[in-house]
């Protein structure tokens, strides 16, 4: 009986045994599952509130019309001037919407499939003036408040506010830098106008403009410079020339992050203006081309179809 008892007690001792193998072998493979660390409620927190710290990337900023480069994506079309005149150009007749709508109508016929059409707004944001004014400077400064009304018009067109200065006696890099809370904007552009840039003692109006290689350098640098550290779509940039000797093509620097235009400015005849453009693309074929259009001054304004032909077709078309 003993013998039989201590055998019972044997046989339970190895079924436990077995039982105890066959639990530690079951947690050894639920560990290999589900991982050797126990689970910590706060460790968990942790990585979940990390997890949610970390911002999701932004998409790159993009154009009105979608994209990130201006041309040759586009052909921009614009409308040039400022509402304190209607002698300063189309943009300022009537009010910023009505000149959208119109502009929305002057571009069809520029449009086709394989490069659609930019609208632009091209706002004189520094206007020269033949009274010296404030500090001597010959420009009259247009308020925020204006360039505010024009680039909610502009953005409900889905267009480029491209902001145009006439620095009279001032500069262009000193009247750029003072646009530096619109340059910011990613559909914001600018363009310079050499005609109104005076030396000492001249006075706009009574003579032509001209400007220098340096200051235009230094300008599109510092506006290169800003696009590219705002990480900004391209940028557009006009300068206008209608004489020979009013910008020194041969000696400006292009630009990564600018689209660089060189816009042959100027009324007259038909055959005169196709012979300024023919000739100015000559001087600098590097550069983007811009022809403007003056509706009044003009005689017998070009159409569309007349414009398009010109070869090379222009990048950016302006009426004035």
């Amino acid at each position: 009986m003993a013998s039989s008892s201590a055998h019972l007690r044997r046989r339970r001792a190895i079924a436990i045994a077995g039982l105890a193998v066959l639990v530690a072998g079951f947690v050894f493979v639920l560990t290999l599952v589900v991982g050797s660390d126990p689970a910590d409620p706060a460790k968990d927190a942790a990585e979940r509130s990390a997890a949610q710290a970390t911002p999701t990337p932004k998409p790159p900023i993009e154009l009105p019309r979608g994209g990130r480069t201006i041309l040759p994506d586009y052909r921009v079309v614009a409308y040039y001037g400022a509402p304190q005149d209607d002698a300063l150009g189309a943009l300022g007749i009537g009010s910023p919407a009505s000149a959208a709508k119109k502009l929305a109508k002057q571009s069809k016929g520029y449009e086709r499939k394989s490069r659609p059409v930019m609208p632009a707004m091209e706002l004189i944001a520094v206007v020269a003036a033949a009274h010296p004014g404030e500090d001597e400077r010959y420009n009259l400064r247009q308020p925020d408040s204006v360039i505010r009304r024009y680039l909610k018009a502009a953005r409900k067109a889905k267009a480029l506010l491209i902001l145009d200065i006439q620095p009279g006696r001032s500069d262009f890099f000193t009247e750029t830098k003072r646009l530096r809370k619109w340059l910011r904007e990613p559909d914001v552009g600018l363009a310079l106008d050499p005609e109104w840039r005076m030396a000492p003692g001249q006075v706009p109006g009574q003579v032509i403009g001209r400007v220098g290689a340096d200051e235009i350098n230094a300008t599109t640098d510092w506006l290169n410079k800003l696009t590219a550290r705002r990480k900004l779509p391209q940028k557009m940039l006009l300068i206008h020339q209608f004489t020979d000797d009013m910008v020194p093509e041969q000696e400006l620097k292009e630009r990564e992050h600018l689209a660089y235009v060189l816009n042959v400015d100027g009324f007259g005849t038909q055959a005169l203006k196709i012979a300024k453009y023919k000739g100015f693309v000559k001087q600098a074929p590097g550069f983007h081309r811009g022809f403007k259009l003056f509706y009044s001054e003009d005689t017998n304004i070009m159409s569309p179809k007349q414009v398009m032909r010109l070869q090379p077709r222009p990048d950016v078309v302006i009426y004035e």
